[in-house]
């Protein structure tokens, strides 16, 4: 009888301890959320601003009258994308993109139900087989509750054409070399069947004959979620507005050709984007799509290592493109009515060195010891600790261009984000351009899919919650 009392004892105890609420209200407990920098980013705090022309409009183009607007917090790039940045990208989607016809071409060799003895078979193209959970020789009492609901219910095959039953297997390094290639499989996915086919260009088509890997195939596919179309439909399911996009990624190296007739730029052409020195200039020749698709890889990137580094990890607030509004903010400092990110009105110091990479005089872009770009991190910054925010490259923007759009009622975190229009802002100026252009409110476009010598980009992060401090917040209670 005493073991008895002692035992129940113990589960009311355990029962009580449980309930840590104490049968008040307290509110969903999870895990403490705590904001974290990301990488080569500044935060810009949220507040309100005078947007627009607050100076002499001298050009009389009259699309940026003044308003005041409040821009919520927000991460942003200390310094434009740069190629070795970029270079990141590109290399992971190449990767992938080949990865993916090793593991398709796996599953053509084996099935899509291989032992594990055929995925341990070492020098052969199985190695890349993609990621599958095998189950042999397992009794159901084994087996765990979904796994015998999808054997019950679902289609366990893996498919080639549905790269939604199977993750890439990122085990293995890819083998580039010919010499090296484990098997025929393999070699006939690397090199092709028929001119073409493969990854690397064929030989007609290469410089001097040099083995060159088809930047045509390194293509980024990514599914988004189209809130425009959603909002304004009552009976289509959410599945209907999943829209996918295909982009081609590869900057357009030609751009510093095109841009500029007469002109004598193929060493641009030939080393900007691939050469080592030229790692921390920023990348150029992308279009506004090819921008939007790095921003939607940074996120997922940053994201897969949330969920590799522990269980549940904290996924991260998703990267983007800065609106107009936001990117004018950022580009002030802080400085009221400033003509540029330094304040203003002149573009050299009072040592005569001039403040940003642009086109002094007519013909003339060397006065300030660059000819085309510098390096993403060249220049004093602004107040908010950003570089070249003004000169340099040109910066896209997710907003559209429209030339009233001053005039629509919009004073908090304004954006014109049109997806019928092909027009998007670009802010900035750029070392190509005159003055006028680094002004903190001057305003140009281009089309989404043009790519330029002189347009690169930045990204920014919402700040999740408010970024009040500590010291800064009225209502905390010590």
């Amino acid at each position: 009888m005493k073991k008895i009392f002692v035992i129940v004892t113990i589960l009311i105890l355990v029962i009580s301890c449980s309930k840590s609420d104490r049968g008040e209200l307290v509110g969903y407990t999870s895990q403490k959320f705590f904001p974290s920098q990301p990488s080569g980013m500044i935060l810009v705090p949220s507040g309100s601003f005078l947007m627009g022309m607050a100076d002499d409009d001298y050009v009389q183009l009259q699309n940026a009258p003044v308003s005041t607007v409040s821009i919520k917090a927000f991460y942003m790039d200390e310094t434009e994308i740069t190629n070795g940045e970029y270079k990141q990208f590109v290399n992971w989607v190449r990767d992938s993109v080949v990865r993916d016809a090793l593991a398709k071409r796996a599953i053509e060799e084996l099935g899509s139900n291989p032992t594990q003895e055929d995925l341990d078979k070492d020098n052969s193209i199985n190695t890349f087989f993609p990621k599958y959970e095998i189950i042999e020789d397992v009794s159901d009492e084994e087996k765990g509750g979904y796994t015998l609901y999808k054997e019950a219910n679902l289609d366990l095959e893996i498919s080639e054409f549905d790269k939604s039953t199977y993750n890439l297997n990122f085990d293995n390094d890819i083998l580039w070399n010919r010499e090296e290639y484990p098997d025929l499989a393999y070699a006939e996915v690397m090199e092709g069947l028929i001119p073409g086919e493969g990854f690397f260009l064929p030989k007609e088509e290469s410089f001097n004959g040099e083995r060159t890997f088809d930047t045509k195939k390194i293509e980024y596919t990514y599914t988004f979620f189209d809130a425009e179309a959603a909002i304004k439909s009552d009976n289509d399911t959410r599945k209907d507005f999943f829209k996918e996009k295909i982009i081609p990624i590869y900057p357009d190296t030609t751009a510093w050709i095109k841009d500029f007739n007469y002109s004598y730029n193929e060493p641009m052409h030939n080393d900007y984007f691939w050469h080592d020195a030229y790692n921390d200039y920023p990348v150029v020749g992308i279009s506004w799509e090819q921008a939007k698709a790095f921003a939607h890889w940074r996120t997922m990137y940053k994201n897969q290592y949330q969920k590799s580094r522990k269980k549940n990890g904290q996924q991260v607030a998703s990267f983007r493109l800065p609106s107009e509004a936001e990117w004018e903010y950022a580009a002030r400092g802080g400085l009221e009515s400033a003509t540029y990110p330094w304040g203003g009105p002149y573009t050299i110091d009072s040592k005569g060195c001039f403040l940003a990479n642009f086109k002094p005089n007519r013909g003339d872009y060397a006065s300030d010891n660059a000819l085309y770009t510098v390096e993403a991190k060249s220049y004093w910054p602004n107040d908010y600790g950003l570089y070249n925010m003004a000169g340099n490259v040109s910066e896209w923007t997710d907003s559209s261009y429209d030339k009233g759009a001053y005039g629509f009622d919009m004073g908090l975190n304004p954006n014109v984000a049109d997806s019928t229009n092909l027009r998007k802002v670009i802010r900035g100026g750029s070392w190509k351009d005159i003055a006028y252009f680094l002004r903190v409110s001057a305003r140009d476009y281009e089309y989404k899919d043009e790519k330029r010598s002189y347009v690169g980009f930045r990204t920014v992060q919402d700040y999740l919650g408010e970024d009040i401090g500590i010291n800064d917040n009225p209502n905390k209670v010590f």
